[in-house]
């Protein structure tokens, strides 16, 4: 299953709600909100600076993130980033695939 890493920044209204209802509870709602999509969370920290939360997940597709990150953004709560994660063996099979690339102006 396709591995995922969201970047959640909280607005006024969404840290007031963390702090309201404390770090835990908010990871068990994303934990629910992934498992109903069948996916799977793996990570969830809090941290300082730019992003105040990482999420580490899996996810059965991109319909399932979009819908996601579309759900989150559209609450006002929060502004996300998702990146999608790949394997090193991913990364194998990549380096194994012959791309014919030809850079731009030539």
């Amino acid at each position: 299953m396709p591995k995922y890493l969201i970047q959640a920044s909280y607005t006024v209204e969404g840290i007031k709600g963390v702090m309201k209802s404390g770090g835990s509870a908010r990871r068990a709602v994303v934990k629910e909100m992934l498992e109903r999509l069948d996916g799977r969370l793996e990570a969830f920290y809090y941290a300082f600076g730019e992003n105040d939360a990482f999420v580490i997940f899996d996810a059965p597709d991109n319909a399932s993130v979009a819908a996601v990150s579309m759900a989150v953004g559209a609450s006002g709560a929060a502004r996300t980033k998702t990146t999608v994660l790949l394997t090193p063996e991913e990364i194998d099979q990549a380096a194994k695939k012959q791309v014919m690339y030809r850079p731009p102006g030539q």
